[in-house]
């Protein structure tokens, strides 16, 4: 049932965004954008949670996750240490993420070569 429930999460999400780069003018970094607010949206309603609680990795591995991860380090660094915390928290928590990404990146850029 995880599969299932992780599955169709991310294929609404998908569907949402193709339907969105089919019927409108935006490019697909305008569609990330508007993604990783609405994960931040969600986030601070409280929903991204019960997402994430539903669909597991199919919550944690789209680009949503990446505003909700932001929202979740300002909120808990806000709540330790104040506003100074707000940016500190948010650092913390975001840096983990955009590291990894760009290690992964490189190291599947030197597995597999790209096309021109």
């Amino acid at each position: 049932m995880n599969f299932l429930s992780a599955f169709v999460f991310s294929g609404i999400a998908c569907f949402f965004a193709q339907v969105i780069l089919d019927n409108t003018k935006l490019t697909p970094g305008h569609v990330t954008s508007i993604f990783t607010i609405l994960g931040t949206f969600f986030g601070f309603l409280g929903l991204y949670d019960k997402f994430i609680s539903f669909a597991g990795a199919g919550a944690t591995t789209i680009i949503s996750n990446f505003g909700y991860v932001l929202y979740k380090g300002a909120y808990l660094g806000f709540q330790e240490q104040g506003i100074i915390g707000l940016f500190s928290g948010l650092l913390t928590k975001g840096s983990c993420a955009i590291a990894s990404v760009v290690i992964f990146s490189f190291i599947l850029v030197m597995i597999f070569k790209p096309r021109d």
